[in-house]
Order: structure tokens, then sequence, then C-alpha cells
């Protein structure tokens, strides 16, 4: 049996007063205590730091100053954190229950060592909190570097890796270094566990989705520069074969 681990939850803000609400409520809310909160702002304009210091909520860090983009600020959170595992949760986005943390935990300490990486399944939820549809890539039975030649099989917010194991996000990606970051944490594991739960409220307007065909592109050359440039270009042929038959 293993020790109850630490969870390193970061969330990543800039202006963002009208969606950090339902974000630290849903941490609040978690029943399983071992965990460690850290606010990485942008310099915000706006409250959301008030409201964050507000909360009630103890912080291990709250950073609030210019950054470089969405992920030099997760690399702070990454610099900063204590925990056993990392969980990015952004502004808008919450844990799908108050058990969540809780599950999560047990699915840990069920294995003989902890595993490098935890993952489960996502709702996506619109600004009202409302629930639109699950995940269309649904997180698969079981997960390897490779599983993402096929798109991100898991959310972000989904995917709880090992601090020890954790890279920084590379730079030179501005609207997708989180699958780099994923493809690159798998390739340094040797247990990879499903929760067989949803365990993130993913709100969809995130920067990718903002900017989505620039997204696509950063991801091709990602998925090139682990996989391989041709089969990259075929496995891409194949997805718009098949979009077209489904139309």
């Amino acid at each position: 049996m293993n020790t109850e681990p630490k969870f390193s939850i970061i969330t990543i803000t800039y202006n963002a007063a009208d969606a950090i609400e339902p974000t630290l409520q849903s941490v609040m809310a978690q029943t399983y205590t071992n965990y460690e909160y850290l606010l990485i702002d942008g310099g915000s304009k706006d409250d959301t730091v008030a409201k964050a210091k507000a909360s009630g909520i103890r912080f291990a860090h709250i950073v609030s100053e210019p950054d470089n983009g969405l992920y030099d600020a997760m690399n702070k959170g990454i610099a900063l954190a204590g925990g056993d595992y990392l969980c990015f949760l952004n502004a808008g986005d919450a844990f799908y229950a108050p058990d969540t943390l809780q599950t999560i935990a047990n699915a840990a300490t069920a294995e003989k060592e902890l595993p490098d990486v935890l993952y489960g399944e996502t709702a996506e939820v619109d600004e009202a909190r409302n629930f639109v549809r699950m995940r269309r890539l649904q997180a698969p039975k079981e997960l390897n570097w490779r599983s993402f030649r096929s798109g991100m099989m898991v959310c972000h917010q989904a995917f709880y890796a090992k601090r020890e194991i954790a890279p920084m996000y590379d730079l030179q990606y501005r609207l997708s270094s989180d699958v780099d970051w994923c493809i690159k944490v798998m390739k340094q594991s040797k247990k990879l566990v499903n929760v067989n739960a949803i365990v993130v409220n993913y709100l969809q307007n995130g920067l990718s989705l903002q900017h989505h065909r620039a997204s696509l592109k950063e991801r091709f050359w990602i998925m090139s520069k682990h996989y391989g440039l041709l089969p990259t270009v075929g496995r891409h042929l194949w997805f718009i074969i098949r979009a077209i038959i489904k139309r």
C-alpha cells in the first residue's frame, strides 16, 4: 500500500475574473485534502487575484506577473510545485465531482508503486457550466506514448504526471506545447493508469480552440517530430478521408 499521493494543482490565469469562480469552488469542494494549490497569474488587470485570495483557499503560491504566454506560466508552476503529481486546472475548468481527487488517489495507491501517469475522461461544458458532451476522443484503456499518433487521446487537464519525470514545456510551441509535453512524459513512463472515471469539466473556450488552424499546424509538426514525417502525413490523409466518409 502506497502512502497517499500529494497533488500540485496549478491554475493559470490572465484577466479571468469572470471564469475562475467554478474552478476555485471545485478545488474547495474536494474531499481529498492532500494537495497544494498554486495560482500562476500573468499580471491580470481585473480582480482575478483578488477573487482567489478572497476564496478562503490556502494557496501554496500565488504569482502575479507578466509572462511569455500560457506555457511559460505553466513552467513557473512546475518550478514551484512540490507534490507527487502535477494537475493543471485552468481558469474555467473544474474537477468533475467533490470526490475526484480521492478517486485518482485511490487508483494510485492501488498499485504497488505510484504510477508515472494517471488519466481519466473529460466532460465538456459551456460558459454557463451546462454539460455539452463527452470529449470526442475517449481515453484509451491502455495508454502509451504512441497513443497520440491518432490525436490527443487524453485531455491535458485529465492527465496527471509525476512531477519528478515532468519536463518543462517547450516554448517554441505557442498553442500545442501540451501535446508535446504529454508525449515526452509518456516516453519516460513505465506505468500509466486509467482511473476509469470522469475527472474534469473542460470549458470549451481554450486558447487552442480560439486559434484552431494554427494549433493544428503545431500539432502536425509535434507529431512529425515524435512519430516521423511520412507516417504523420499518411495518418493525416486518413483523417481527411475518414471525415469525408462520415459526412
